[in-house]
C-alpha cells in the first residue's frame, strides 16, 4: 500500500475549483503494475487536479492524464486536454476502497475556466 501523505499546511498557489469532469488516468500502481482508469475530477486548477481512484498509487509516481472536452468543444475543433502529472498527495476517500489522489501537472497546464459546482 502506498504511504498516505501527512497533512501539511501550506498555502496553495492557485485556487482549486470543485468541478467534476471525466478523466482518464494511466500509470503504474505502487507495485509497478500498469493501469488505466476512467474517473472524474474532484477539483481542478491550472496546475493540478484531485481525483478518486481504486488503485494504490505512490506519492511521487508519474501519471498520464486526459480530460475529454464536450461534444460541443470537439465539434469546434478543440482537442482533449492531455498532460502528465506527479502524485503529490494520497488520502483515504469517504467511499471504501478508494483514495483521493492529488497531482501536480508536470506537462501542459489546464487552460479552461470553470465555475465551481458548489457555487451553483
Amino acid at each position: 500500500m502506498a504511504p498516505v501523505s501527512p497533512s501539511v499546511a501550506r498555502p496553495r498557489l492557485e485556487r482549486r475549483i470543485a468541478v467534476h469532469l471525466p478523466m482518464r488516468v494511466r500509470g503504474r500502481d505502487a507495485r509497478g503494475v500498469a493501469f488505466e482508469e476512467d474517473t472524474s475530477s474532484e477539483n481542478l486548477c491550472r496546475s493540478g487536479a484531485a481525483f478518486l481512484t481504486r488503485f494504490d498509487v505512490a506519492i511521487g509516481s508519474d501519471l498520464e492524464i486526459r480530460i475529454p472536452f464536450s461534444n460541443y468543444a470537439s465539434r469546434r475543433g478543440e482537442a482533449d486536454f492531455a498532460t502528465s502529472g506527479r502524485v503529490v498527495h494520497v488520502r483515504d476517500a469517504a467511499s471504501l476502497g478508494e483514495k483521493l489522489v492529488g497531482v501536480q501537472f508536470t506537462g501542459p497546464r489546464f487552460q479552461r475556466v470553470f465555475r465551481s459546482e458548489s457555487a451553483r
